[in-house]
Parts: structure tokens; sequence; C-alpha cells
């Protein structure tokens, strides 16, 4: 028995195909939405590739350029097909072509949902990526004479003034590395001395942070070096007193920030998503519709439509077996190739 049968007369289906031709419309516009959406988000990420890890965190924004594209492409043709069903003899052409097209939709609608889906699951993929492409950025904030990383000092620099934010997961990281470049060291000092000898690694490692860290609207002058002194300041106690520096830590607002995006960009994904559906479901009732008339010469004869052909448990035990006959039928297939090698091999 047909799944969610309904009876459609010329008017309803000439109705039908004009809301979808409208529809499809619509949905072409929503491609060009989703492909600027991908397109925005790429171009945020790339600002901060430096600061970040690996590519794994521009699979979501390639994957709505994609998705967007294809979307033009395949509402464009619905677009079309719609137009072309209200004449029986161009329908004709297209007739053979539904059923492979509505089943391309069909994996096009489910891989844009999984599209969706990963809009709001790869928070932790990127919270990795953040937090090991800062660290390596951090470290290299000091080769302001180094090919190649010569631009990190200002890139830090204005990603903290940016985003309001200081070190990677807070202030004190900037206490575990050294910050300033050995060219601006006077290695004559004994304090500088006194400080590279006091590490194993030999580093200038001194309990202060980059200018970029300090909060503009402390009314306190920023206390940037020999922050956990409390003698070295009036009035000062590092541990009951607010900081006059951002307190929040650049991966968590990086974080915020793109998960915020990734977030807004799930949501109009999923919103699209079921305009596509519905663009599909419509699709096969036309297409079913279309079919059930009875006399192509009688337009005007009523037809029934459906969703599927048969109920859901035997549409599923259907497309099983058609998948056990393909299995079996490659099978078959390579046997003979096989055997018809045999012979040659003797």
């Amino acid at each position: 028995m047909a799944l969610l049968k309904v009876k459609f007369d010329q008017k309803k289906r000439v109705k039908l195909a004009q809301g979808l031709w409208l529809m499809n419309w619509f949905s072409v516009l929503a491609g060009i939405i989703i492909f600027s959406l991908g397109l925005f988000l790429k171009i945020e990420l790339r600002k901060r590739s430096d600061v970040m890890n690996n590519s794994e965190s521009h699979f979501v924004p390639n994957s709505l350029i994609g998705m967007g594209v294809l979307s033009c492409v395949f509402n464009s043709l619905a677009g079309k097909i719609c137009y072309d069903a209200l004449d029986p003899a161009k329908y004709a052409r297209w007739k053979p072509w539904l059923k492979p097209y509505l089943a391309i939709c069909v994996l096009f609608n489910i891989v844009l949902f999984l599209v969706a889906l990963c809009c709001f699951l790869l928070r932790g993929s990127l919270e990795n990526t953040l937090s090991q492409g800062l660290k390596n950025g951090m470290k290299y904030y000091r080769d302001t004479d180094t090919p190649g990383r010569c631009f990190m000092k200002k890139t830090i620099d204005m990603l903290q003034i940016e985003f309001k934010c200081c070190g990677n997961n807070g202030f004190r990281d900037w206490f575990e590395i050294q910050w300033i470049s050995n060219r601006y060291l006077d290695f004559s000092s004994k304090e500088v001395k006194d400080r590279i000898k006091s590490n194993v690694d030999g580093r200038y490692l001194v309990d202060g942070v980059p200018f970029s860290c300090c909060n503009p609207s402390s009314p306190r002058p920023c206390i940037q070096y020999q922050i956990t002194n409390n003698s070295a300041h009036y009035s000062y106690d590092h541990q009951t007193e607010e900081l006059n520096l951002w307190v929040r830590g650049c991966r968590a607002a990086l974080l915020t920030y793109y998960s915020s995006l990734m977030n807004s960009m799930g949501i109009v994904t999923l919103l699209i998503w079921l305009f596509e559906v519905t663009i599909t479901i419509g699709l096969r009732y036309l297409q079913t519709s279309l079919n059930g008339v009875s006399n192509p010469e009688e337009p005007e004869s009523e037809s029934e439509g459906w969703l599927l052909e048969k109920s859901v448990p035997e549409t599923w035990k259907a497309f099983l077996e058609s998948v056990k006959k393909l299995g079996k039928g490659n099978q078959v297939e390579a046997e003979g190739t096989d055997a018809g090698q045999a012979p040659e091999a003797s």
C-alpha cells in the first residue's frame, strides 16, 4: 500500500508544479546564502590561520561552500523540471530521469543535514587546533628577526587587542616562555644573567606580559612587569586586586567567537535543509501524480500521488534485496572473469 497517498486533478498538479517552481528559485537563493556563509567562515579562519595548528578547521567552510554550489545547481535543474511539467511533451523528456534525480536529491539532503550537524559538533576539534596553534604562536612571538616568523608578534598583539584576551589559557602563560628577543637583552647586566641561569633551558623568563594584554579601561596605569611582586608597586596585591590585564585566555575567546559563528550557520543550514526536504517531497508527489495519469491525452483526468509506493518496512526490505542482488551480480561477474583467466595461466 502506498504511503501518504493524495489525489490530484489537473488544477492541483498545475498549482503544485508552479509552487515548486517558485520554491526552487527561492532555494537557489538559499544555496547562495550557504555558499556565502561558508566563504565568510573560511575568510575568518584564514585571518587567524597563524594561530591554528592544522587545516581540519576548514572542513566546515569547505563543506558549506560545496553544498551551496550543489544547491544552486540542483534547484535550478528542479525549477526547469517543474516548469516543463506543465507541458506533457516537454515532461516526457524528463520522465526517465526523475527517479534517479530524486534519489540524488535525497542523498544531497542527507549530506546537507550532516554538514549542519558538523557546524555544532566540531567545537572539540577547533579547541585542540587553537590550543596548539596559540602555544606555537606565543613561542615564536620573540622571533621578530626570523624569516617566516617576523610577523608573529604583530599577529599575537592584534589578536589580544581585538579579542580582549591574554595568553593561551590566561596571562600566566607568558611567564613560562621567553617572549622578549635576545636582541633586546643586555647580557652584561647581572639581572639578565641571573634570570638566564635560574632555569635549565637558559631562557629569559619574567613575570610580565606584552603590552597588548593591558586593559585600557583600567583606571590604574598598566602593570605588565613584576606582576606577582607586590612590593614592586604601590598599594598593590596581585592575589586580591583585580589586575588591569585581560583575564580571559585567547583560546577561550576565539573558541567562543568561532563557536557562535558556526552555531548560527548550523541553525541557518538546518532551516534550509527543512526547505530542501519539503521541495524533494513535493517533487516526489509531482512525479508520481504525473506518472499516474492513465491517459496522457486527457490531462484533466484525476491521478494519485504518493511519497512511497509501498510501506516503509516493505520499501526498506526491497532496498536490501536490491543491494544483495547487486552484490551477488558483482560476485558472479568476478568469478566469471577468474574462470576465463585460469586457462591462460595454465
